[in-house]
């Protein structure tokens, strides 16, 4: 997050100029700074011009579409992003939270729907922004995890970048070491919601928290199921600087 007294900059990357347009206009009248890009090299020039502290991503884009540039800069940076799709299936959405998109929308939507997802994401990451100094990193296993950079670092040196839903599943995690944690629990501590019985995202992230730690999702030993349970944490932690 950038400086508490500067509004957040965010970014709306989307091939129609009316969208771009409308969403810049509503989302400049909350007092936000807005930039726009039509598709992912001037998302790209943006973002290396400007710091910015959420992106709003159409999943259908021209060249590059939304999915590999969401996957692409999850590869290298904890922005988070908010998906846009006019696609309904469950597979398209279930895609983007698998690749590290923070939230997703369906075309067409009420700008105010997306001002609360912004509004909620926002919060959630920059509250955990904001945490104390000098407690930090949290140490498990054979890896780190860094507070303030959101990266994950092994003992051989490995670094590995985690979506704002990841980091904020793994924290929930770190803090109730060997303990049964239900999907609404889990729902409730990172996204501040019901569970919906077909919403799958908490699993999705403990999918990809799985592959980002190296844990054998056939035979888990970090992050282990239990039936009917829930997930559960399998690992002695310490916080630290």
């Amino acid at each position: 997050m950038t400086n508490p007294a500067t509004p957040p900059r965010i970014l709306i990357v989307d091939d129609d100029a009316d969208i771009r347009s409308l969403l810049a206009d509503y989302l400049g009248e909350q007092g936000w700074l807005v930039s726009t890009a039509q598709d992912g090299t001037a998302m790209q020039q943006v973002l290396d011009s400007t710091p910015i502290d959420l992106i709003v991503l159409d999943l259908t884009l021209p060249g590059s579409d939304g999915l590999i540039l969401c996957r692409d800069l999850r590869a290298r940076t904890a922005i988070p992003v908010i998906m846009l799709t006019a696609r309904s299936a469950p597979l398209d959405r279930i895609l983007g939270l698998e690749i590290g998109a923070d939230d997703y929308l369906c075309k067409p939507f009420e700008p105010r729907e997306l001002l609360v997802r912004i509004r909620n994401v926002l919060r959630r990451n920059g509250s955990a922004a904001r945490e104390m100094p000098g407690a930090s990193v949290w140490h498990f296993a054979d890896w780190t995890l860094d507070e303030n950079t959101r990266q994950l670092q092994n003992s051989a040196g490995l670094v590995v970048m985690l979506s704002g839903g990841e980091y904020r599943l793994l924290k929930a995690l770190l803090e109730r070491p060997n303990r049964a944690l239900n999907r609404d629990q889990l729902l409730s501590l990172t996204q501040g919601r019901e569970t919906d019985p077909l919403d799958r995202s908490i699993d999705l992230h403990i999918s990809r928290l799985r592959q980002k730690l190296g844990d054998d999702a056939r035979a888990p030993r970090l992050i282990k199921t239990l039936r009917n349970e829930g997930y559960l944490l399998a690992a002695a932690v310490k916080r630290g600087s």
